[in-house]
């Protein structure tokens, strides 16, 4: 039996409500937090005409929600910073409401979650974001039933699709719900959890191609999620056995994949005191079937730089020292220093004075493609590098406009007529990566020296490679 058709009457603030679930084809969804995740999610919920699942028509209405009024003025403009919708594709998701005003999306049934989770300054979670969603979520879920007597009505259902430590989501969030709705969790409205797979700047990996792991409260509200979510992802969905179950998932994720950056930039480092090409060892090693194919970096962004240390958190509070993550952390987060060892080596053995030295650095984004600055280990590497009083100019297709950034110019176009000492390949747009002989060979000077860190540059000139 469809869950939608059941039916119970709860009373709630002294009033009875003949409630159920909501109808997952005919709804009101709101979305919180509108960047690189909820976006790309607001729009799929728009975009979709018909359920994959079961093909009946879908009509929905899309709330997306956002505290940044600046962000949401720019897409009521059909204007996405993030690169990851055109004006086009904006315009035509006609059933979204873009809005900063909590009181608007009172109406909706669904709410999903998609604040950013950081780490502050000591690598430790910091869920003030999703703390205030969570407050957020009880106001409006007090404003839904206050002063409205035997109204028939849908449980409300709020989703979570940030990073968190397994056991926040019912430890910390919904506690935070119940207080500020005076409602209670499988009683008056249920909750699961979706952790987000968005890889941002990907077009081949859209949010429709992804498996979706899905989980509920309890089993009506877990089918319903699924549902939800199996009616937009064409990947299919993954129901699992637990909230718990899901957040954990996602968090060994991105750790797993700090650990194989972590190994392989530790590879160059010791390849690279062996006067040996990291690059061309690992292309070797990859025609082995199981070998993984990982490249050295610097590593940054959102995710990967911070899922782990969601973890290492909740192990230590747990009594257990994870000393392999932490180890990967640790490689991945000097490797800024240790880049910038490699150049003062090299500036050094060549007896170039530091004042003359003129650098290039291509790429400032944490990732390809992608204008994300967030956790750019470019920024490091370029304060360190400042401090040696070096002339440094950052060159960033996807940086929005020229402005002082690090104390340094953030262009957009490759300089003319201008020749550096050291140009350092931070970062493998697509734009670098189609740069010709000519134009390589136009940017550097007599003396000059390249650390290629993404393996774009031809060998032919010498490019170092940490």
């Amino acid at each position: 039996m469809w869950i939608g058709t059941l039916t119970t009457i709860r009373k709630i603030n002294g009033f009875n409500y003949k409630m159920k679930f909501p109808d997952i084809y005919n709804t009101k969804i709101a979305i919180l937090g509108i960047g690189y995740v909820g976006l790309p999610l607001a729009m799929e919920f728009a975009y979709r005409k018909s359920c994959l699942r079961t093909n009946k028509p879908i009509k929905r209405s899309i709330f997306a929600f956002d505290t940044n009024k600046s962000r949401i003025n720019q897409l009521k403009r059909l204007f996405d910073n993030t690169n990851e919708f055109s004006k086009s594709e904006l315009a035509e998701a006609k059933n979204i409401e873009f809005t900063s005003n909590l009181d608007n999306i009172i109406s909706a049934d669904i709410f999903i979650i998609t604040v950013p989770t950081p780490i502050n300054k000591f690598n430790k979670p910091d869920l003030d974001l999703v703390k205030k969603a969570s407050s957020d979520i009880g106001y409006i879920f007090k404003k839904k039933f206050e002063n409205i007597e035997n109204k028939i009505n849908n449980f409300p259902i709020v989703i979570y699709e940030s990073t968190i430590y397994p056991g926040a989501t019912e430890d910390i969030c919904i506690p935070l719900i119940e207080e500020n709705s005076n409602l209670k969790l499988n009683k008056d409205f249920f909750c699961g959890y979706s952790p987000e797979r968005i890889n941002p700047g990907d077009k081949n990996r859209k949010i429709s191609s992804i498996v979706k792991l899905t989980s509920g409260s309890n089993k009506e509200s877990a089918y319903l999620i699924d549902s939800l979510y199996g009616s937009i992802i064409e990947a299919g969905t993954f129901k699992t056995a637990t909230i718990k179950v899901a957040e954990a998932a996602k968090i060994i994720e991105n750790t797993q994949r700090d650990l194989n950056i972590a190994l392989v930039n530790e590879f160059s480092i010791i390849f690279k005191l062996l006067n040996l090409d990291t690059l061309e060892i690992l292309e070797a090693a990859k025609t082995k079937w199981n070998f993984l194919d990982f490249k050295p970096g610097l590593v940054g962004g959102h995710c990967i730089g911070v899922d782990p240390y969601y973890l290492t958190y909740i192990a230590e509070e747990s009594g257990y020292s994870p000393d392999l993550v932490l180890a990967g952390r640790k490689i991945n987060n000097n490797m800024p220093i240790w880049i910038s060892n490699l150049i003062d080596h090299e500036i050094n053995k060549r007896k170039i004075d530091y004042s003359v030295i003129k650098v290039l650095i291509l790429g400032a984004t944490f990732k390809e493609n992608c204008p994300d600055f967030r956790n750019s280990k470019t920024i490091e590497l370029v304060k360190i590098l400042k401090r040696k009083k070096m002339n440094i100019k950052i060159v960033d297709p996807y940086f929005l406009k020229e402005e002082n950034m690090w104390d340094c110019k953030v262009s957009n176009e490759i300089p003319i007529n201008e020749k550096f000492t050291i140009v350092i390949c931070a970062v493998a747009h697509n734009e670098f990566i189609a740069l010709s002989q000519k134009q390589i060979k136009t940017l550097l000077d007599k003396n000059y020296i390249i650390f290629d860190l993404k393996g774009i540059f031809p060998k032919y000139l010498n490019p170092i490679r940490p």
